[in-house]
């Protein structure tokens, strides 16, 4: 009967040790858990005891395999511990590169905690597993790393809000499953790679509010998935490809607060484009005469630029404009009757040479 409960006390112990995670998944959690410093929430109480994969919070684990596979730590969550405390997660502290050594992670959440500073890890580039790396809303500094090309299973890379720093890796282009990049705003400068229509699955390219100069890639428009495009408040110059405004989903166009010059190119007047904002740049010329029945614009902000002559006359055959602005261009000539028209206001207008018509004087 000893030698029963003995084989017994064995297999139970191996089974334990089977559905543990691996003590090398532990221990490179526990570092960075030491990297990291939280006080309000009590976000690491629960990472104690032998297996992580098991009520450690924002931890999960493959079923078959047991490593850990998910770390998914917000700071702004729905989560009952954020209800309970009434507040919204602060961390300090940085990410530790022991993060490397989980070998088997798919996903990497470390987002909103506001205070966690110090370099992404250069060898994040090293987990070959990784689909998600979302680090957004910190306090981050350093370059992208350069060999973030290597990441091939990338889907979501999410850096947004930090203070990020240097330019762009060339070999971000080799992302080739990425989905969703959001850069905005960061210290992030010198040109977009002129390549950068290489990312064929990309859905939603956001990069505002950084240093970015040079020109825009023409082969942005290569990137038949692409629906949003955030170029705003950066350094950017030259002339808006035409190409842009041929792209099947393209829904936001936001180029605001740059340096462009040249032309509206009529493409984009009657398009999938419904969110147009090219306001805060140098365009010169007249507003492209090619609305129609595909001119759907819940925005529309033309505003702040050299735009010169009349408002087109088949701006009248748009199906809808929500929200236009035209106002602090060079603008002359008589203001369409009817819809859009009807229910805007003056400033819209505003600040041109000689508009005229409602909503502002009599011609």
């Amino acid at each position: 009967m000893k030698a029963l409960f003995r084989i017994l006390f064995v297999l139970l112990a191996v089974s334990s040790a089977v559905e543990s995670c691996p003590p090398m998944d532990r221990d490179a959690l526990l570092e960075i858990k030491a990297e990291l410093h939280e006080q309000y929430l009590g976000i690491f109480n629960s990472w104690t005891g032998a297996d992580c994969c098991h009520n450690w919070y924002g931890v999960s684990c493959d079923p078959e395999t047991r490593r850990v596979a998910d770390i998914n730590l917000r700071g702004e969550s729905e989560d009952p511990i954020f209800k309970r405390a009434k507040r919204t997660g602060y961390m300090t502290g940085t990410i530790s590169p022991e993060v490397c050594k989980l070998t088997r992670l798919s996903s990497l959440t470390i987002a909103d905690w506001k205070g966690i500073t110090g370099p992404i890890p250069p060898c994040i580039t090293t987990l070959p597993f990784l689909r998600i790396l979302d680090l957004i809303g910190n306090r981050l500094s350093g370059p992208i790393p350069g060999g973030i090309g290597r990441l091939r299973r990338l889907k979501v890379l999410n850096v947004a809000d930090n203070q990020i720093t240097g330019r762009i890796p060339p070999s971000l282009t080799n992302l080739s499953s990425l989905m969703h990049l959001d850069l905005r705003n960061n210290k992030i400068y010198g040109p977009l790679p002129r390549d950068f229509g290489r990312l064929g699955m990309l859905s939603r390219a956001l990069l505002g509010g950084n240093q970015i100069s040079g020109t825009i890639p023409s082969s942005i428009s290569q990137i038949y998935r692409l629906a949003d495009v955030d170029l705003s408040v950066n350094s950017l110059s030259g002339t808006i490809p035409d190409s842009l405004g041929k792209m099947a989903v393209l829904a936001t166009l936001n180029l605001d607060s740059n340096k462009i010059t040249g032309m509206i190119p009529a493409s984009l007047m009657n398009t999938a484009v419904s969110n147009l904002n090219l306001s805060r740049n140098a365009l010169d010329g007249q507003i492209p005469d090619g609305f129609g029945a595909r001119s759907y614009f819940t925005v529309l902000d033309l505003s702040h630029n050299n735009l010169r002559g009349p408002i087109p006359k088949s701006i009248s055959s748009a199906s809808f404009i929500g929200h236009l602005d035209l106002s602090y261009n060079h603008l002359c000539g008589r203001i369409p009757s009817g819809s859009p028209f009807d229910h805007l206001e003056a400033s819209q207008f505003a600040n041109n040479d000689c508009l005229c018509g409602k909503p502002l004087r009599d011609c």
